[in-house]
């Protein structure tokens, strides 16, 4: 998947219908079933409105004080793949299975890959 120009929330729907396998007739809720996603030009996805400036990303370390919080338009310039993973990461269930699924999402910032052995479908 090409997210050269594509909004962040409506191209993490779509790659979380895929890793789940809801667009296939044998998809079961407490099954994977779904199929493995590679994400080129992460660093080209862009966001609507002013969530670039507004909206805050937070991750804790464990520790008491640990939170950390960062803009999203900082995230975007220098960690574009974990704006991309986390987004979809919410998407899916929150239970084994749903860590089993987000094992087969591929992230990279630029146009190359190196799955090109499994002969990758562009979406």
């Amino acid at each position: 998947m090409d997210a050269d120009g594509q909004v962040l929330g409506r191209m993490a729907t779509r790659i979380a219908t895929l890793l789940r396998g809801k667009h296939k007739p044998v998809f079961t809720t407490h099954l994977d079933t779904g199929d493995g996603v590679i994400v080129i030009n992460a660093e080209k996805i862009r966001v609507t409105g002013r969530k670039a400036q507004n909206k805050m990303v937070y991750r804790h370390s464990g520790y008491p004080g640990g939170l950390k919080t960062e803009s999203l338009g900082s995230l975007l310039k220098t960690k574009p793949e974990r704006v991309i993973s986390d987004a979809v990461r919410g998407m899916l269930p929150h239970t084994r299975l749903g860590e089993r699924m987000i094992r087969r999402l591929k992230v990279y910032r630029g146009a190359e890959h190196k799955h090109a052995a499994q002969k990758p479908v562009k979406a």
